[in-house]
């Protein structure tokens, strides 16, 4: 008897969920910086300050920083659902980097900090512990 609840190779637990979760989070970040680099190139050139100053905007090399980064981010997702393990290591890098950023500006955004470094903590360990299990699920 076979039970179509259970993946091949083991069992699946509730920290799928959270792998899942992870995922789809960079996936929806790599799409935001994808926007924000065409939104940087088709704001570069000339701007005009408050006080009336013509000033000269190259937003190039950061449309291709965003862009490059959104490209990492959603194939980072889309492998993270995958259960890649390149993925997954990405991901854990870019969390622990947002957890520090978070603990940093701590002071500042007290609450959002708090929010930010808790989810930091529960993906980094879903995706170390339980991120073998996305594939399993295929």
């Amino acid at each position: 008897m076979t039970s179509h609840n259970v993946p091949r190779g083991g069992i699946r637990t509730r920290w799928l969920g959270w792998v899942i979760f992870a995922g789809i989070l960079l996936l929806l970040v790599g799409v935001v910086q994808l926007v924000h680099g065409i939104a940087a190139f088709s704001h570069s050139g000339t701007a005009v300050t408050q006080t009336g100053t013509l000033v000269t905007v190259d937003l190039s090399n950061v449309g291709w920083t965003y862009l490059i980064l959104g490209i990492v981010l959603a194939a980072a997702g889309i492998g993270v659902m995958f259960g890649r393990m390149w993925a997954r290591v990405i991901a854990i890098i870019l969390a622990v980097l947002s957890l520090l950023a978070n603990i940093a500006f701590f002071t500042a955004y007290p609450v959002w900090s708090t929010i930010a470094i808790v989810l930091d903590v529960v993906v980094i360990y879903a995706l170390v512990a339980h991120g073998r299990e996305a594939k399993r699920i295929r």
